[in-house]
C-alpha cells in the first residue's frame, strides 16, 4: 500500500500558493486494509475513507467508465492493481494530475508541471469529454488563475462537448454551485469569457450571452459593448471584495439590454423592467438562494434610479427606501448601493472615481429610519392616516438634510 497527495494541493504548492485542503489517493490497498487501520468509510459511489486522526479524505485508486449522458453517468472500479498513473488519467487537467509520495517525490505522467510553467489549462485525456462539469470547473479555474490560457485542443474538445449536448444534461443545482464558486474568484470575468468561447454560456446563461455585441449608450459609457461592460462590473465587484449576493446581482443587472429592440439602440430606455423579469427567470432556473435572488431582482429593477440619487426629490428617495424595504433590511439596501457602485465603476476609465450616490442614499436611509413611526401612530386618532403621515414625516426628515434636489426627477439612460 502506498499513499500519495494529489490534485489541487500539489498544484497550489508548485505555484507557491497557500494550500487549504489535501486530497489523498491510496494505491495497492483494499477497503478492508484501511478499515483495519482505523479509517472510517464515507464514500457512497466509490470507497473513500476518513483518516482516523486528521479526518482528511483518502480515496482508493480507481478507474471510471462512462455509462450514460451527463456528469453522473459513470461506473467506478477500484482494485489493488489500479496504478497511480491510471488513477491520475481520469482527472480533468494536467495541472491537477500531479502526485507526491511520502518521501516528497513527484509523479507527473501527463506534463502538469510543464503546463503550470507555461500557464496552460490542458485536458489529461479524451475522457475529459465524458463529464460536462469539467467545462464549468475549467472556467472557474480560469477565474482563479487569470493568467492561464486554454490549450487549443482542450477548447476544441469543450466546443464538441457543447455541440453534443453534454452541457444540457447538467442539473441546475450543480451549475449554480460552480458559477457561484467562480464568481467568488479573483477574476470572475474570465469564467464568463471561457464559457462563452466554448459555447456553453449560450446554453447555460443565454440571457448573459446575448449582451455581447449589444451597444451601450455612447453618451454615458466609453465602451461600446454591454458584454464588455458586464465583465468590468464583475471584476470590480471582485476587486472590492463583495459577497456572493452582490457579485451575482452584478452578473444579472443588465439582462434587459439584450432584449432592447434594434431600432432603439444604442439607447436602452426602461430596460430595468425587462432586466428584473429575466433575472427572475434565471434565479428560478438555477434555484438560487433567496438572498442572492432577492438582491439580484432589486438591483436589476432599481439600479437606474439609484444612479440618479443626486437629482431625486426627497419624496422619490423615500419611496425608493420604502420600496426596497430599507427600514427592515438596511444591510440589503446597502448591498444594493454596493452593486450599483460596481456598475458605475465597471467602465473603462471609471475605476476610482467618486460615487456620491451611495453616501447620499445611505444618509436618506438614516433619516428615514430616524422617524418615530410609533409616536406618529399614537398621536393620530384617525388610524387610516398613519401611512400617509409617516411617509410625510420621512420626506420632511430627508428635506432637512439638504441632500435631495427639490426638482423634477430626471432619469437618464444607464
Amino acid at each position: 500500500m502506498k499513499i500519495y497527495c494529489v490534485g489541487g494541493a500539489i498544484r497550489d504548492e508548485l505555484l507557491g500558493l497557500p494550500v487549504k485542503d489535501h486530497d489523498w489517493v491510496v494505491v495497492g490497498a483494499t477497503p478492508e486494509m484501511l478499515l483495519a487501520q482505523g479509517y472510517k468509510p464515507v464514500g457512497k459511489d466509490f470507497p473513500v475513507f476518513l483518516h482516523p486522526r486528521t479526518q482528511e479524505e483518502y480515496a482508493l485508486a480507481r478507474t471510471e467508465r462512462k455509462t450514460a449522458p451527463g456528469y453522473a453517468g459513470f461506473v467506478f472500479h477500484t482494485d489493488p492493481a489500479v496504478t497511480l498513473e491510471e488513477d491520475l488519467a481520469r482527472r480533468d487537467l494536467t495541472i491537477n494530475a500531479i502526485a507526491r509520495d511520502a518521501e516528497g517525490a513527484l509523479a507527473d505522467p501527463y506534463g502538469g508541471r510543464r503546463d503550470l510553467a507555461e500557464r496552460i489549462f490542458r485536458h489529461v485525456s479524451p475522457a475529459f469529454a465524458e463529464d460536462p462539469v469539467r467545462i464549468l470547473r475549467l472556467a472557474r479555474f480560469a477565474a482563479r488563475f487569470a493568467d492561464f490560457s486554454v490549450a487549443p485542443e482542450t477548447l476544441a474538445l469543450m466546443r464538441d462537448m457543447v455541440a453534443a449536448g453534454e452541457v444540457d444534461a447538467l442539473v441546475a443545482e450543480r451549475v449554480w454551485q460552480e458559477i457561484a464558486r467562480g464568481l467568488m474568484e479573483a477574476r470572475p470575468s474570465r469564467m464568463i469569457e471561457v464559457l462563452r468561447d466554448c459555447g456553453a454560456l449560450a446554453r447555460l446563461l443565454p440571457e448573459v450571452d446575448r449582451l455581447f455585441g449589444v451597444p451601450q449608450p455612447a453618451a454615458h459609457h466609453p465602451e461600446v459593448d454591454t458584454g464588455a461592460h458586464l465583465l468590468l462590473v464583475l471584476d470590480e465587484a471582485a476587486a472590492t471584495g463583495q459577497p456572493l449576493a452582490v457579485r451575482f446581482a452584478c452578473l444579472l443587472h443588465d439582462l434587459g439590454k439584450g432584449a432592447t429592440p434594434p431600432d432603439m439602440l444604442p439607447h436602452h430606455y426602461g430596460h430595468e423592467a425587462a432586466s428584473e423579469v429575466l433575472a427572475r427567470e434565471v434565479c428560478e432556473r438555477f434555484k438560487c438562494p433567496a438572498d442572492c435572488r432577492d438582491l439580484a431582482l432589486m438591483v436589476a429593477r432599481e439600479h437606474g434610479i439609484v444612479h440618479q440619487a443626486l437629482v431625486l426629490r426627497a419624496a422619490t428617495a423615500v419611496k425608493l427606501v420604502e420600496r426596497c424595504d430599507g427600514l427592515r433590511r438596511p444591510e440589503r439596501f446597502a448591498a444594493l448601493l454596493d452593486a450599483c457602485a460596481c456598475d458605475f465603476h465597471g467602465r473603462e476609465g471609471y475605476a476610482g472615481r467618486a460615487y456620491p450616490q451611495r453616501e447620499r442614499l445611505l444618509a436618506v436611509l438614516a433619516a428615514v429610519r430616524g422617524v418615530d413611526a410609533g409616536a406618529i401612530a399614537r398621536r393620530l386618532a384617525d388610524k387610516s392616516r398613519i401611512p400617509a403621515e409617516v411617509h410625510a414625516a420621512r420626506v420632511a426628515a430627508v428635506k432637512t438634510l439638504g441632500l435631495a434636489a427639490d426638482t423634477d426627477d430626471t432619469i437618464c439612460d444607464t
